[in-house]
């Protein structure tokens, strides 16, 4: 028989602490492999260069998301793992004592239990793959069956190597220092209890001498344990800033990004162009959420353009906004610019004389239904060479775009403004509409956008409208674009949904973890509870005593992982982030719901032991 196969049937003897540390690795590496392989198809991942979907400025919101969680989930892991591991050789520290006591020496001991370290953390890495490999599969497949399309079966095999890889040297190198640890203890330390529990001297806090007997024993035992204590509170605050940057950053940046796309394309619009216009105006929207859409097309046919006697009658309906616009596409010119430096006062050039096509939009600043979320400014009334850039435009062609200029119809313009706009996937520039005709000689606009006042009847007025544009030209209709933006909105909350779920992977380990603590204080308190019940208490006394210890180290872990996750997603995640009352209540559900989880998978142990006969509870194993 080989030295492994000592440690495997040790394992299996020992279902329960094995499983734990299985589980825990699994979990911790499907959920990091999962966000790794998902963000990846999406588009914006870690590892992935391309931007298909999404603006540019949208990428970076979720990029910088999702490298954030990914940190933490990777953090969430090490604790997990280191604590899971310290659970299982504190309960096994009396066996290394009876076996350096036998004569074993501390490489055998070592060599012993590292084996036993490597199967489980072997199989939990296998077993975590193939979580995460299988909830990526699950989650593509519901954003193909509502209509957004992701490859379900293209999986990189070299992600999956990778978090393997991660996994195994992390589970490896934060588990070898408790065993390490355990290994050099000298026999008769490592069979006293005091040593293998943690347990300090009786603590001299007086906070709750007029408490019941449930609160005094809860809070002595656990500042009699503060090594153990300290550990379990760390690993529960990680998956609590986890959950809180997962869940609460989720609902806050849904509701903010949302509020961007619905500002940028306007609620309750309605477009009026001619019917190729239309279809290709809808297409230049939903490049937002589709990938690889061509949009090649010639704005400037005169075909296309509104006639000025349907622009009059649309002015003679009651109750309308008329935003006009004429839409192209052209070449879009960088001009270096100067940047003067706040403390050397020196000056430095920025800018490198890029070019790339853009659509381009003539508006009238006064008239624009859209309210763009902007670095910068918007286009005003006096505008005369000023432009506002989207997003992707801004961020890929220019260095420094509020310091530069743009130089298009071989005119050059002062960038005043950088907008959040999901308009052909952020590669557009606003210009004011007088100064665009002035340039190309095109007269009339080629789209009418119009929203209808909300104090009018809206069925009755939008057929006036489309008897209106078909009296006069039975080639342009009328669309409404709601259905649009509605995609857009779903696919951004499908998004944050997905990142959401990330959680569901970790609260499991952290549920493991608080199990793992449980045993271990049931475990170091087995004599002293059997007294209990052998004096006359109930088992419920002993599962309050449990019960207020679980509590205590929650509240405490809950509180801190609350504080730290809503900072990090209010200061550093989510620029000018909207909550609002529903927000917060959400948040706070979807909070105690994941506190309420924890604390109840700490019950099974306490009641399972309750049960147990007064005798067997005395008996030590």
């Amino acid at each position: 028989m080989t030295e492994a196969f000592f440690s495997i049937n040790d394992l299996l003897r020992r279902k329960l602490q094995t499983s734990l540390v299985i589980i825990g690795v699994a979990l911790c590496a499907g959920s990091t492999l999962f966000l790794l392989l998902l963000s990846d198809k999406i588009g914006f991942g870690i590892l992935s260069v391309a931007e298909s979907r999404l603006t540019t400025g949208f990428t970076a919101i979720f990029s910088r998301f999702i490298i954030f969680v990914g940190f933490l989930v990777f953090l969430v892991g090490a604790v997990i793992i280191s604590f899971l591991v310290h659970a299982m050789m504190a309960q096994r520290t009396r066996d290394i004592g009876l076996m350096k006591a036998a004569g074993c020496p501390n490489d055998l001991v070592f060599g012993y239990f590292m084996n036993e370290l490597i199967i489980v953390t072997i199989v939990g890495c296998l077993l975590g793959v193939a979580i995460g490999v299988t909830a990526d599969y699950l989650t593509s497949s519901v954003f193909n069956i509502i209509g957004f399309q992701v490859a379900s079966w293209r999986v990189n095999p070299w992600i999956a190597l990778i978090t393997f890889a991660a996994f195994v040297g992390l589970s490896l190198t934060v588990g070898m220092k408790p065993v390490l640890a355990a290994t050099r203890v000298r026999p008769v330390t490592a069979l006293s209890p005091s040593f293998s529990f943690g347990l300090s001297r009786e603590s001299d806090f007086k906070g709750v001498s007029k408490g019941g007997l449930t609160v005094k024993m809860a809070v002595r035992n656990l500042f009699r344990r503060k090594s153990t204590n300290s550990r379990i509170i760390l690993c529960l605050t990680v998956v609590f800033i986890l959950v809180t940057v997962s869940v609460a950053g989720g609902i806050i940046a849904n509701a903010t990004t949302r509020s961007w796309v619905e500002r940028a394309v306007g609620e309750n619009v309605i477009l009026i162009a001619h019917h190729e216009v239309t279809d290709q105006y809808e297409l230049l929207l939903s490049k937002f959420y589709t990938e690889g859409i061509s949009t090649q097309f010639n704005y400037s046919d005169e075909r296309y353009l509104i006639p000025e006697n349907m622009s009059s009658q649309l002015g003679l309906i009651p109750g309308l906004t008329i935003d006009p616009r004429l839409i192209l596409e052209t070449q879009v010119k960088e001009d270096r610019g100067i940047v003067l430096g706040q403390n050397t006062g020196e000056t430095t050039y920025v800018g490198d004389n890029r070019r790339g096509m853009s659509l381009i939009a003539g508006v009238e600043p006064d008239k624009v239904l859209g309210q763009w979320f902007v670095d910068g400014d918007f286009l005003n009334g006096n505008s005369t060479s000023d432009v506002v850039l989207g997003d992707t435009l801004g961020l890929k062609l220019f260095s420094q775009p509020l310091a530069q200029n743009a130089t298009l119809f071989e005119r050059e313009f002062r960038i005043v403004g950088v907008c959040l706009d999901p308009i052909n996937n952020g590669n557009v520039t606003y210009v004011p509409l007088r100064v665009l005709q002035s340039a190309t000689g095109i007269s009339c606009p080629n789209i009418v956008m119009v929203r209808i006042d909300a104090t009018t009847n809206r069925k009755e007025v939008l057929n006036q409208i489309n008897i209106t544009v078909r009296t006069m030209d039975s080639e342009f209709e009328v669309s409404e674009l709601d259905e649009i933006l509605n995609k857009q909105i779903s696919f951004l909350g499908y998004i944050w949904s997905t990142i959401m779920l990330l959680p569901m992977l970790s609260l499991p380990a952290a549920a493991l973890c608080l199990i793992g603590y449980v045993v271990l204080t049931i475990s170091e308190q087995r004599q002293e509870f059997g007294i209990l019940r052998a004096v006359g208490a109930k088992p419920r006394t002993v599962v309050g005593i449990v019960m207020t210890q679980n509590l205590l180290i929650l509240l405490s872990s809950w509180a801190a992982g609350i504080a730290l996750g809503i900072m990090a997603t209010l200061m550093i995640l989510i620029p000018e982030p909207l909550v609002t009352g529903s927000t917060i209540a959400e948040i706070a559900v979807w909070l105690l719901l994941a506190l309420a989880a924890i604390f109840a998978s700490g019950l099974y142990p306490a009641l399972r032991f309750a049960r147990k006969p007064i005798l067997e509870i005395m008996t030590h194993n």
